[in-house]
């Protein structure tokens, strides 16, 4: 009940940005970023979700069992703040989604162009 999973923490950190990538790049290349950005935000949010509902079945079963021993335990850090933590962690790799999409999408317009065109 107390401390924080980092484990997890580190999959929500990684596996979420590199899947959302992988469903957005397709769609980015044919030259549809809005599409994109939507099937790559659709991603992070969904595994976010599921990574909160983990924590939260996590946290229903230590609670149960501490009250099985006639216990009453209190998580630390709260609940809320563990889910906000995957809730921000979501968020933060939606906007690198995004500044990825508009990198991706600069190089795309600029490739039409002569290298002595392009800045």
């Amino acid at each position: 009940m107390t401390g924080l999973n980092w484990a997890w923490i580190a999959i929500a950190l990684t596996l979420p940005t590199l899947l959302g990538g992988l469903v957005a790049y397709p769609l980015w290349r044919a030259a549809q970023p809005i599409f994109g950005n939507l099937a790559g935000t659709l991603v992070i949010f969904a595994s976010a979700m599921g990574f909160i509902m983990r924590e939260d079945v996590e946290l229903k079963l230590l609670a149960q069992e501490c009250l099985d021993q006639g216990l009453l335990c209190v998580p630390e850090p709260s609940a809320f703040a563990r889910f906000a933590i995957y809730s921000f962690i979501a968020l933060f790799e939606v906007v690198v989604l995004f500044s990825v999409s508009l990198k991706v999408e600069a190089h795309l317009r600029s490739r039409g162009y002569d290298p002595e065109w392009r800045r």
